[in-house]
């Protein structure tokens, strides 16, 4: 089936659905899902959104935090734009129907968070469920547009950018897989957004939903679009360790509302690693708890609240707490066990600050971006405000972009791909790349872990895209041959960065090297 619309959004977390809504009324507006429209990175994100409204804050503190953080890689400019931006969209979000947390019933007052890095309380949060108020208030809006559809169980296979390794390519839709049916849907437009999302799925742990594989950094890197520093992978410090659990993550806040990290002796072992012990900045202390479990040689770590208010704890993080005894775990009672697991991806697709990708017609906003807002290191809740502002400044240029004619577009063809009676390489490469990614590209490398993992890396992209070509899609290989290609992307990028710095620290190049403090820039065609 062949569909011509006038956006095409691939994925429904808060940069997807704050552009449609920005864009509804200027044409019509398609909105693609893997799943169902509420999985998310964003439905799963506790702590909040990072923005000035405490009398003892100012958008310069908020500036240099993040510049702080982001260990000389920031674009100030950058930065700039978007904290002060901040209330605005917040407020926005409140007319929308969003409902976050006030003191004491007072809608005029938000009650406003603590996490580390930021110099003062600036978390607005929506009790610790804040991404999913978020998509709540924003679906509830964009489902009652006229002239938006979500079209859910459909995912993007290929970007369509004829001439993709010339000067003069320009991006007009996807190809798209309708999963339910295996039908592969041509769709056309003159604005293409990719708000797919992270990579989390590319390591074996992660707190990422199952629907973080990448899709948008390998669909942008193979048609041309510029990538940067997919070096910086921030491991969120704290994530349940349970036989059990999957991904179930422990906000920051938690930390920031005055719980404290413990090793096995129960002794608070952050003062050994920072001065802020635990407020120090996520890669800070994702590295001090990899190398107190590496030093004792124990599965976990502990996170410890048993000596806060019991009230306190179970009003501000009931969802964390409800999902802790669902594993046998009383947090107000005992500590909770607690391991890093990859979470989120600083590098991604090089746009502008208006969301344009280095190929025209395709955009860019979220997790799937790099804008020059997070540098080597993401401060914390600084990704939720990066999807407003962006989406906002991207709807705002995408009316002028020029509609290209459509006429150069062929529907997809099957070719002579047949079904497959060998699904078992897909589930056994798909284990296998997550696998060596965690051993050897996780939170501390080394020359030769990199190299090995480049090696096996090479081998497996051969094989998978033998398999591509020779079978029909389905989404699993789909989505195996996204993880593939970042897990390459980040392999590249770790290797030429030849330093440690923020998120990337590599034991053979233990400081920071004034000669890499620029982009880790990576083009499929070299311009």
């Amino acid at each position: 089936m062949r569909v011509e619309c006038d956006y095409l959004i691939i994925g429904t977390g808060l940069a997807g659905l704050s552009f449609a809504r920005a864009v509804a009324g200027r044409g019509r507006v398609l909105l693609l899902s893997k799943r169902e429209a509420v999985v998310s990175a964003t439905s799963q994100a506790q702590g909040g959104i990072a923005s000035v409204f405490g009398t003892d804050d100012s958008f310069e503190s908020h500036i240099q935090d993040t510049l702080t953080a982001g260990r000389g890689l920031c674009d100030p400019d950058v930065v700039a734009i978007c904290v002060r931006e901040g209330p605005r969209q917040i407020a926005e979000l409140q007319r929308l129907g969003a409902r976050f947390t006030t003191r004491q019933g007072r809608v005029e007052e938000l009650d406003l968070g603590q996490e580390g890095g930021h110099s003062a309380r600036r978390i607005v949060h929506a009790a610790d469920a804040t991404g999913r108020e978020m998509v709540r208030a924003l679906l509830e809006t964009v489902r009652a547009l006229p002239d938006v559809e979500i079209w859910e169980h459909h995912m993007a296979v290929n970007l369509i950018v004829p001439n993709a390794s010339s000067a003069d390519r320009v991006c007009k839709g996807a190809y798209v897989l309708d999963t339910t049916t295996g039908d592969i849907h041509t769709m056309v437009a003159p604005v293409t957004m990719l708000a797919a999302g992270g990579l989390g799925k590319v390591y074996l742990y992660t707190s990422n939903p199952d629907v973080a594989t990448g899709d948008g950094v390998a669909m942008g890197y193979r048609v041309g679009a510029h990538v940067a520093n997919m070096e910086f992978v921030q491991f969120h410090p704290t994530i349940l360790y349970h036989p059990e659990a999957k991904g179930v993550l422990i906000s920051e806040a938690v930390r920031g509302e005055g719980g404290v990290l413990r090793n096995f002796d129960g002794r608070a072992f952050m003062a050994d690693y920072h001065e802020a012990r635990d407020l120090a900045p996520r890669d800070v202390v994702a590295k001090a708890i990899d190398m107190e479990m590496k030093r004792s040689g124990d599965d976990h770590v502990c996170l410890d609240v048993t000596h806060l208010d019991k009230g306190f704890v179970l009003e501000r993080f009931p969802n964390i707490h409800a999902s802790c005894l669902e594993h046998g775990i009383d947090m107000t009672e005992r500590p909770i066990p607690v391991v890093p697991a990859a979470h989120y991806s600083c590098g991604g697709l090089v746009t502008d600050v208006d969301g344009r990708t280095t190929v025209p017609g395709l955009f860019a906003v979220g997790e799937v971006a790099c804008t020059g807002l997070h540098g080597a290191n993401r401060l914390a809740s600084n990704s939720l405000l990066e999807c407003l502002v962006f989406a906002d400044r991207a709807a705002g240029v995408a009316a002028e972009v020029p509609a290209p004619g459509f006429e150069d577009v062929p529907d997809w063809e099957v070719g002579e791909a047949v079904p497959s009676d060998e699904s078992v390489v897909v589930s056994q490469d798909w284990d296998e790349v997550r696998r060596y990614m965690w051993n050897y590209v996780g939170i501390v490398r080394s020359n030769r872990r990199l190299v090995r993992a480049k090696r096996r890396q090479d081998l497996m992209m051969q094989e998978i895209t033998e398999y591509y070509w020779n079978y029909h899609i389905t989404s699993d290989l789909l989505e195996l041959r996204n993880i593939a290609a970042v897990a390459s992307l980040i392999i590249q990028s770790a290797m030429l960065r030849r330093e440690s710095r923020g998120l990337h620290h590599n034991v053979d190049y233990p400081g920071d090297d004034a000669a890499f403090a620029k982009d880790t820039v990576l083009s499929r065609f070299g311009s």
